[in-house]
């Protein structure tokens, strides 16, 4: 396994990721598979592939404004383009020549890319790390009406595993989990978003 890698739920036509909402947002964006007001179409969005970073980040769906959890399909070849366009949210010498070359590609960004610690069911920090794509308000409108090919209401799930996992029966949390394995992007876009 690689430090840095897209783990997700995908097939040959989309990709799940995931984002955590109050009611407000969460039920009516399940009902019409799109987002609508009040969300908010005049800032950046964070989606993440992975479901336990997800779980982490929310609290399993018990955090205050996170207590829905979508689990959102997107276009493949939407999102195979976003991560084409990604600059990482700190100036990886790996990556960029400099300080300044970054802060150039940083301030223009329309897709911004940062890694985070991969979680496990109990929520310990993996070494390797887990992808998080801001999608810029400049996108909003183009993610919301094109990207997004279903979004479904994972919360019950969510709520089931959590249950399981409150009893410590962590085998069987651990059959729900989605099926997350590597996704492949082309070797220049996976240097550019840090892959490694």
């Amino acid at each position: 396994m690689k430090q840095q890698e897209i783990r997700a739920n995908f097939n040959g036509g989309t990709i799940t990721v995931y984002q955590a909402y109050h009611k407000s947002i969460a039920l009516s964006a399940i009902k019409n598979k799109r987002f609508e007001k009040p969300f908010s179409f005049q800032r950046m969005t964070w989606v993440k592939p992975s479901f336990l970073w997800m779980m982490e980040r929310s609290g399993w769906a018990t955090k205050k404004n996170q207590e829905f959890i979508l689990g959102i399909k997107l276009n493949r070849s939407c999102w195979d383009r976003a991560l084409s366009m990604g600059v990482l949210t700190h100036p990886d010498k790996n990556i960029y020549s400099n300080g300044t070359e970054w802060d150039e590609k940083f301030k223009q960004a329309k897709i911004h890319i940062q890694w985070d610690p991969e979680r496990t069911l109990k929520g310990s920090k993996l070494n390797e790390r887990t992808i998080q794509v801001g999608i810029s308000r400049f996108l909003i409108e183009e993610f919301n009406q094109e990207w997004i090919r279903s979004i479904e209401d994972v919360t019950p799930l969510v709520k089931k595993i959590y249950q399981l996992k409150i009893k410590g029966k962590y085998k069987e949390a651990k059959r729900l989990l989605p099926v997350e394995k590597v996704y492949m992007l082309d070797d220049c876009v996976g240097r550019n978003v840090g892959v490694k």
